[in-house]
């Protein structure tokens, strides 16, 4: 809960369109390509981090934000209208609280568009050229991830990353 609530703050300061419009010239982006996207990748949040295993597409996660330590486990899903979810069970000191979040997915000319459902903006995920302050950026590979005390990897680690992912 808190570190998806940190994702959204970091989010909304990447480039961002304006109201609820969606991004012109792109297209939902297929079941594969957001797979693909997301599968064994470790998502680095300000607070935690995010996993999403391939294999049973299991969903874990920790985060130590400012409304303390929390721990999830769960499943991440993809529709067919472009959207990618984390539905999982959030335990904290005061108990197990389930949570259902998603993110639409656009591309066009090579940029990757994301929106946080239901009431996020449209903000480029990952530019065309791969830019260091891409939020895709902060996918890691779980086999480099594990590799590192903790999961996190330096800057210079995670820029080494394709921008393509």
């Amino acid at each position: 809960m808190a570190g998806l609530t940190g994702l959204a703050a970091g989010a909304a300061e990447a480039a961002t369109m304006p109201g609820d419009n969606i991004p012109a010239g792109t297209r939902v982006m297929t079941p594969f390509e957001i797979y693909v996207l997301y599968r064994d990748k470790n998502w680095q949040w300000a607070d935690g981090s995010g996993q999403m295993v391939s294999a049973d597409r299991r969903f874990t996660a920790r985060v130590d934000g400012e409304k303390g330590k929390a721990w999830a486990e769960g499943r991440w899903m993809i529709t067919k209208t472009g959207r990618m979810c984390f539905k999982a069970d959030w335990h904290t000191e005061k108990g197990k609280f389930p949570a259902k979040t998603c993110f639409s997915h656009r591309i066009g000319d090579g940029a990757v568009y994301q929106k946080r459902e239901p009431n996020g903006v449209w903000y480029v995920f990952r530019h065309a050229d791969g830019r260091v302050e891409d939020e895709a950026r902060k996918l890691i590979s779980i086999s480099l991830a594990s590799e590192k005390k903790n999961g996190e990897l330096t800057a210079a680690e995670a820029a080494q990353q394709s921008p393509k992912q």
